[in-house]
This record gives C-alpha cells, structure tokens and sequence, in this order.
C-alpha cells in the first residue's frame, strides 16, 4: 500500500514537525507529542485539552487556537496519548481557572486522562473530564465500554471553547459540554478500509460491492455489512439510526463529515440528501459543516453528526474561532 511516508516509525513526530512549520501560531513540542497555542495560558481562563491517537487529523491539534481547545495531544495512529502527554498539556494550558478535559470515549483514552487529571489533581490543578459518547452505531465494541465518542467531539470542543473565551468558569463550561454531547448523536459508515502505516495493509476487507453501516473510526465493525446503496438510501440509513435515538424536528446543527478518502463533491450531494431528509421528518438544519473534521487515514466513506440548538448553543457556535481546521468571525 503507498504511503507519502519516510518510516512507519516516524509518522507522528515528522508529521507534528509539518504542523508547527505550517502553524506558527501553534506552540508544537514535538519530544513530547503536545501542541498547544503559542501565546501560552490566559489567566483565569478555563484551559481546554484533547487529544486521541493520530490519524484523524485534524482531530486534534487542527482545533487547537481562539476559540477551541488550548492544547491537544497526538498519540501513535490510532493509539491512545499516554497520562504524561496529557499532564504536560494540563500544565501547559493552567491559567488558574482549571481544566476541562474532552475525552472520546474509547477506553484507553478514558484511563489515560483519568491518570493524568489524578496527577494534576496532585499539583493543586483543578480537572473536569468531559467524556464524548454520541456514536449510535454500537453500544459496546472492540475499543469501548458503551457508545464510542465521535463527530460530536468538534462540536463539544467548539461551545465549550467559545465559553471559556468569554471568561465562563469550569463549572459553567463543564455544564455547556456536557449538554452539546447529551444533545448530539452519530452514526457512521465505511465503503472501504484504511491502512495503518506500521501494518501496510487494510485494517478489514470489503468486498466490491460490500460498505459497513455503523463504522467506528478506527475501522472497528459496525451493526452491519450490506451492499452499497445510494447516497439518499445511506442519508436514510445515518439519520434512522440518529433519529431512534435523538429528536430531529427542530433547529439542528449538523456535519457531514469524510472519513479522510471520500471527495468533497460526494460529501456535498450527501449533505443535501442529508438536509432534504431532516426537513422531510420536521427539522430544519440550521448550522452545518461538511468537510473532513475526524478521520480515519484514507477511508472512504462518511459520518453524520447532528446535534440539537438552543438559542445560546447556536450563540456559542457562531462565536469566533480561529484554529487551522476550523475559522470564523475574526
């Protein structure tokens, strides 16, 4: 399988050091795998962290600047950051107003930041842990203990960064995040597999003709394998599975989003089979993106993440941000 790499071994630190020549406004410590905003804390500003393993770029360090998070921390592909990456980070973003930490729910991840927020707990740092769960696909899988956290991620890491811009505390931003993910559910799917470096080759076989409904992002297996549809059937399909568990007669903040190998141009007729549907059934999307926000290397394929606004969460959404993958409003 190709790869635009040197070694399966240095993947992660070359890429970081492309991200701190491409981003100078981007503090890059390539030894320790942490990314955070070059201008250091702001005091008494709620420091936001994140992180996962590589490969779903630009999931996170692509939502690191004004209005997001203030530091992100890749681990290897598809392998969780370890507790000193993300107490590093915790130091890092401590501006006196304490720490809220956005975790998907994958189990490594959630163990690692537990360790880490003990630890800064230890230094006198105060640590909320916010944990993403809006996948609908599974309830358990090969990663998780319950619903994988998925595309709701960005739009968690986006409210609650727009509250700690305006000086909210940590209670107050904690509350924010935790209403955007009990308000945003996702549901994914797969028309091919990707290709870790270090294994070279794909991670699961597809046939021909065959797509996998309800795909994690890490290639894990979905409900289940059918063969491939039409872009309006598969809208169907997402927004069925959302809609059993999620309202969708209202104002809707919604993402359609390519899983890293799907063009723009099929990720547009999809948003629009998307959109059609959601009107169809009530709703009405007010708010959208669609572009590749959380990937999975160079799958094909695509999520939908939709997530239920209130007239503050559509405030906080419209609020400036200003991170290489993601900029509005300055």
């Amino acid at each position: 399988m190709k790869k635009l790499i040197n070694s399966p071994d240095t993947v992660v630190t070359q890429a970081l050091q492309g991200v701190a020549a491409a981003h100078p406004q981007l503090k890059v410590d390539v030894e320790n795998k942490v990314i955070t905003r070059a201008g250091g804390p702001r005091t008494g500003k709620v420091g936001l962290v994140s992180g996962g393993g590589s490969g779903h770029e630009p999931l996170h360090g692509g939502f690191v600047g004004y209005g997001m998070l203030d530091a992100a921390c890749p681990g290897e592909v598809f392998t969780s950051p370890v507790p000193d990456q993300m107490l590093i980070a915790t130091r890092a973003v401590n501006g006196g107003a304490g720490v809220l930490h956005v975790v998907k729910n994958y189990t490594g991840d959630v163990l690692n930041f537990q360790m880490a927020a003990e630890l800064a707990e230890d230094e006198g740092i105060e640590v909320v842990p916010i944990i993403t769960n809006d996948d609908v696909a599974v309830e358990d899988s090969l990663y998780t203990a319950g619903r994988r956290g998925t595309g709701a991620t960005v739009f968690v890491e986006k409210i609650a960064g727009a509250l700690a811009e305006e000086g909210a505390d940590l209670g107050t931003v904690a509350a924010g995040a935790r209403e955007v993910n009990e308000r945003s559910r996702s549901f994914g799917v797969a028309l091919s597999s990707c290709v870790v470096p270090a294994a070279g080759k794909p991670t699961f076989e597809l046939g021909d003709s065959e797509i996998e409904l309800g795909i994690g992002i890490h290639g894990e297996p979905g409900r289940t394998r059918t063969t491939h549809s039409t872009a309006s059937d598969l809208a169907a399909v997402a927004l069925d599975a959302i809609g059993a568990d999620l309202s969708l007669d209202t104002d809707l903040l919604v993402m359609v989003n390519g899983m890293g190998g799907t063009p723009l141009i099929e990720l547009y007729l999809l948003f629009n089979e998307v959109r059609q549907q959601v009107e169809a059934r009530g709703g009405r999307v007010a708010r959208n993106l669609v572009g590749n926000y959380i990937t999975s290397l160079e799958m094909q394929g695509f999520s939908v993440t939709v997530g239920q606004l209130t007239d503050t969460l559509t405030r906080l959404w419209d609020a400036p941000v200003d991170t290489p993958a993601l900029r509005w409003g300055r």
